[in-house]
């Protein structure tokens, strides 16, 4: 049974949509978090070590972006869920879907990946505005690096005349499996 309280100020179905705006959220980071683990350990090729440092900083901000969220939504009055089966659950999105591969494959599908996160993200900034200023700007935080983080991964994937060729590479690629093989 859920809690029988939210914060002050806001009303008791304001904080339950709230905490289940934010769990989808929780679950999305918790998903990120994982697939950029993943990709660090199975990124291979002539820029391997720069991108498999560059991945590790990316995975500890977003646990603490989960942390962060599960944190407001135990003080909205719920209860986080971050087990595997609340990934499962609220996923909307495939699995990540490249093991082993080279770095431009791994980018671009992560670009892709991160093009999914900041539009959610973005829309729960919207969805937040009303009912819970205090959880919007957290988002905006969280949508700021993780913006920046999606800028860097894009910055291997331009070329020096400074078109992206993940766009052209992710143009009508609807799965990671697509804009790597595109990539490669």
């Amino acid at each position: 049974m859920g809690a029988k309280f939210t914060i002050p100020g806001m009303t008791p179905e304001q904080g339950r949509t709230v905490a289940d705006l934010l769990q989808k959220q929780l679950s999305t980071y918790n998903d990120l978090h994982l697939t950029l683990k993943h990709i660090h350990w199975n990124v291979v090729g002539p820029n391997f070590i720069g991108v498999h440092e560059m991945i590790d900083p990316q995975v500890e901000l977003v646990r603490g972006f989960a942390d962060d969220v599960a944190e407001r939504i135990a003080a909205l009055g719920a209860s986080p869920q971050g087990t595997p089966g609340a990934i499962l659950k609220d996923r909307t999105w495939d699995d990540y879907s490249l093991g082993r591969d080279t770095v431009q494959a791994h980018l671009a599908a992560l670009d892709l990946v991160y093009d999914g996160v900041v539009a959610d993200v973005r829309t729960a900034i919207a969805e937040t505005e009303e009912p819970d200023p205090v959880t919007q700007d957290m988002l905006i935080g969280q949508a700021a690096a993780l913006e920046k983080f999606q800028w860097f991964v894009r910055a291997h994937l331009e070329n020096a005349s400074g078109v992206l060729q993940s766009d052209e590479a992710n143009e009508g690629s609807s799965t990671e499996q697509d804009a790597a093989g595109a990539a490669r």
